[in-house]
């Protein structure tokens, strides 16, 4: 009977696949996605003069095989569990227990990508996933989009729907009520067509908020200025307030000093199944043509007044 060797792990190089995709180890799975196309389109063998197309090709299968398992969340976790004392290059033993494998596949022809690496297989095993690529002939993903989406303060309060242009193509966009300045609304499938087949890739919008004439934006609440009369915020009154939700009567306490913030609770921004508030600020603001009887109301406070007439003002 012929003898049985038995299987010894043998090193192979240790392949640092998120130096292969160009994202930091904390990348998320969008980040990981992003920087795959853009660096699949770069390098796709059928995008590039003949002479290049071999280097190409064995980059392009990095690339491929480096996103075989950062997109995967159980491949990913285990490279990492593996994989967190090594650097690119350094001699890596696989544990027991991990994937076995032969010697790669080559690739065929440029354009023609073979299977995955010795060190792909010798955690996953040649199997791993299903995603046998020799011989076949590569798709990729169209190019992702960016773009900005202006928005006004009512979409934030209420959501709503616009259309707009980007790339020569008209594009709906639904706008989800609450959403705030900065964020990023992703629209799948609406961005670059794909090469060989590949799918569509993405739009992503960066959300800008344009300046309101009245409201200011401050986190999850609003702010407004309030402008009062001197004897509205020395003796206090009730104040028509014009809000988001329509005008509201709000109390001024005797003596509210210029720079108060007056809250109306719940009239702000949306946050999940509440909402933030609004604040008045009070602005004392002094009568520019007054009128003669009012002159002279304003000459009796002043003699009555028991301020000095040459010091500053003090609360």
């Amino acid at each position: 009977m012929p003898k049985t060797g038995k299987h010894r792990d043998v090193a192979v190089k240790f392949r640092d696949y998120y130096e292969v995709l160009e994202v930091p180890r904390t990348a998320s799975a969008d980040d990981i996605k992003r920087a795959y196309r853009q660096l699949a389109r770069k390098h796709h063998p059928d995008l590039q003069p003949a002479s290049e197309r071999n280097q190409a090709a064995e980059r392009f299968k990095e690339i491929n095989e480096a996103y075989e398992v950062l997109s995967d969340p159980d491949k990913r976790s285990k490279y990492d569990a593996l994989g967190r004392d090594y650097k690119g290059g350094m001699d890596f033993t696989p544990p027991p227990g991990t994937g076995r494998g032969g010697t790669a596949g080559d690739r065929d022809t440029a354009g023609n990508v073979g299977d995955f690496s010795d060190f792909f297989a010798s955690i996953f095993g040649r199997s791993a996933g299903g995603t046998r690529r020799g011989g076949v002939r590569m798709s990729i993903p169209g190019s992702d989009i960016e773009g900005m989406l202006p928005v006004m303060l009512d979409d934030l309060l209420h959501g709503g729907q616009r259309r707009i242009t980007l790339d020569g193509h008209s594009l709906d966009v639904i706008i989800p009520r609450g959403i705030r300045d900065g964020a990023t609304l992703r629209l799948a499938g609406q961005g670059g067509p794909g090469i060989n087949g590949g799918p569509a890739g993405d739009v992503y919008l960066h959300v800008r908020l344009l300046p309101h004439p009245r409201y200011r934006v401050a986190g999850d609440d609003l702010e407004m200025d309030l402008p009062l009369w001197p004897w509205q915020a020395v003796l206090g009154s009730d104040v028509r307030v014009d809000t988001p939700d329509g005008p509201v009567m709000l109390t001024i306490r005797p003596a509210t000093q210029s720079g108060a913030r007056l809250r109306l609770r719940g009239r702000g921004l949306p946050r999940g199944n509440e909402r933030g508030d609004l604040y008045a600020v009070a602005r004392v603001v002094v009568p520019t043509r007054p009128s003669a009887e009012e002159r002279e109301a304003y000459e009796t406070l002043r003699r009555l007044a028991s301020a000095p007439a040459d010091r500053p003002a003090t609360p």
